[in-house]
């Protein structure tokens, strides 16, 4: 973290201990005496949560392996590189191809982000039962703001943990020689226990700048509990596949039932909201990504929570920002784009809808110098190098901050939560906060959508769905809501047919043109295109001598796998989370297994 803590805590113990460990769990350690201080005096028990937050920050864990590849494909964000030819796929390319593989060369290890979530959750779950046993949170203020950041980082960690592998273990206590081995446990059994944890958090934690812990975007707020736990009710009250199962369907747990699941959202929600305490960024769209990039970290705005990396740690430019090809007066890296949106996107945007351009970017830099790409290689232009008020110098990471959630995420809940429960006229001031910022120039283009979206419940559904993949291009969240309304095969597969309309430029991209103009614009570095936008046929007419031709095509010439039969390999549905990787099925003195659909 930038707001520099000591980790002092006791390094906790690995999901899976090898069997000479058991007699080590039922011996007290030399710390344990002082438990009674340390979580009884803030100044040391706030030392756990840096603790936590290192196991989020491990070279295999979120750093290097869950951010760079979870949330990939679909239809809004995508692997850049996959293979053309014949060859079979890379282990990087089966990660996102919904045919992944348990001995993936790029997961199973030992320290990967499987051991290293677990690895957070031990030592949050350490420090928790400290904290209730011996820390007075009624009556000291500060106890229970910590108790709030560590229950809310358990559920942070889990709530990725389901997203990637579906059905784990739930372990909510330390590991003791009983429990050293844990079988997986149903989806249900987890978000449950989070979904009462959050409730908990939101009372110990405070409002963005109501205290000295909130003040800034990487400490945990009231706020941003409240938007997780509307966030996980989302996912409980959709679809998923249950242990054991093969088919994604909704839970027949009285407790998860939908409707319960939408009116939890929808009140979480609109506390946030009423509080008065989150808004969106002011500057607008863009405003809220170089707010990021200032790294200042000032509660209160659209943040409403970014995943704290020091300056030396991280790899969010790295991964997923705008690449640069060799190092320049932004950056002393050459890196960035493994991963960027889908080529559709651009085309889904309208021109007058000022995400497009933050969003995705048709341009990498070589030699200080923006040239284009290619169409089937867009890159994430929330993140990027120039945007930052320092040079990078790490050759592996870049130090930007993972944006987890913001306030814009709480208003598309709130309109989705509130359209199912009471529908469309009483959701409409929520989502049209989101298209009016989206379009601050074009007022009577907002009108024309809200009157179509609030044509009827479905139609309000569907502006939702479409909404929040212009939203939240690149920010990772379509493949759970994908899944969550039982839409992931669907959309993939129109995405497919999509990919192929628009590579061979029939209809509806018959207005895309099959060639770029671009030219240096008068500041030396940025670019100025002809021919991306829907319409731009032909040459550019104002002195088109000035500008270099280029193909826009999404296969190369001999490319023999087409890129729309690249995105995935088995049904999507049929294959929606990672497996647990074989390292761990191994080593889990035969508690761990996978669900069937995981053959391989």
């Amino acid at each position: 973290m930038k707001n520099t803590f000591v980790i002092t805590i006791t390094t906790a113990l690995l999901l899976l201990l090898n069997a000479c460990a058991e007699d080590f769990l039922e011996a007290p350690t030399k710390s344990s005496m002082d438990e009674s201080v340390i979580f009884s005096t803030p100044a040391y028990a706030e030392r756990a949560i840096p603790g936590v937050l290192q196991s989020f920050a491990e070279t295999n864990s979120y750093r290097g392996r869950y951010l760079p590849h979870y949330g990939l494909n679909t239809d809004v964000e995508v692997q850049n590189g996959m293979g053309s030819t014949n060859a079979d796929p890379s282990d990087k390319e089966r990660l996102v191809n919904y045919n992944t593989n348990l001995a993936n060369d790029q997961m199973n290890t030992d320290n990967n982000a499987w051991a290293k979530f677990y690895e957070g959750i031990e030592r949050a779950n350490l420090a928790i039962r400290g904290l209730r046993t011996y820390g007075d949170v009624k009556n000291n203020d500060d106890l229970a703001q910590i108790l709030g950041e560590l229950l809310t980082l358990r559920a942070i960690l889990y709530s990725d943990l389901l997203k990637g592998w579906g059905n784990v273990p739930a372990r909510f206590e330390p590991v003791n020689s009983e429990t050293a081995y844990l079988p997986r446990a149903d989806r249900d059994v987890v978000l449950k226990q989070l979904l009462a944890d959050l409730e908990e958090a939101a009372t110990l934690v405070g409002w963005p700048n109501e205290n000295h812990f909130t003040t800034s975007t990487e400490r945990i707020n009231k706020c941003f509990v409240k938007g997780l736990r509307a966030r996980l009710a989302l996912m409980a009250g959709g679809y998923s596949l249950h242990k054991g199962e093969t088919t994604l369907r909704l839970s027949t747990d009285p407790d998860l039932e939908r409707t319960k699941m939408y009116a939890i959202a929808k009140d979480e929600c609109l506390s946030i909201i009423n509080s008065g305490n989150a808004k969106l960024q002011p500057g607008g769209f863009e405003a809220c990504f170089k707010a990021v990039h200032a790294e200042t970290y000032v509660a209160g705005n659209e943040v409403l929570w970014e995943l704290p990396f020091s300056e030396g740690r991280g790899r969010v430019i790295f991964n997923l920002g705008v690449k640069h090809t060799t190092t320049d007066k932004y950056t002393g890296q050459a890196k960035g784009g493994d991963d960027g949106p889908n080529p559709v996107m651009f085309y889904k945007y309208e021109k007058e809808d000022v995400r497009r351009d933050v969003t995705c970017i048709p341009y990498e830099w070589t030699n200080g110098k923006q040239v284009p790409t290619n169409l089937d290689k867009w890159y994430f232009g929330k993140y990027r190098y120039e945007w930052l008020n320092r040079v990078v110098t790490s050759t592996n990471d870049d130090g930007l901050n993972y944006l987890y959630m913001r306030y814009a995420e709480v208003l598309l809940m709130a309109a989705e939560a509130i359209n199912e429960l009471e529908g469309p006229a009483a959701a409409e001031p929520y989502l049209r906060q989101i298209r009016a910022r989206a379009y601050p120039n074009n007022p009577e283009k907002v009108e024309t959508f809200m009157t179509a979206a609030t044509a009827s419940k479905e139609a309000f559904f569907s502006a939702i769905v479409n909404e929040r993949a212009l939203e939240f291009c690149g920010e990772m969240l379509r493949k759970a809501d994908l899944i969550r309304w039982n839409l992931l095969t669907t959309k993939m597969n129109e995405n497919k047919a999509e990919l192929e309309q628009l590579g061979t430029r029939g209809a509806p991209y018959n207005d895309v043109n099959a060639k770029v103009y671009y030219k240096t614009a008068p500041d030396g570095e940025s670019l100025v295109f002809y021919g991306l936008n829907r319409g731009e046929a032909g040459t550019p007419i104002a002195e088109p001598a000035s500008y270099t031709e280029k193909s826009w095509k999404l296969n190369a010439d001999d490319a023999t796998r087409m890129y729309w039969n690249r995105l995935f390999v088995r049904d999507p549905s049929l294959q929606p989370y990672w497996p647990i990787w074989q390292y761990f099925i191994d080593n889990s003195n035969g508690m761990l297994d996978n669900d069937p659909v995981f053959s391989n």
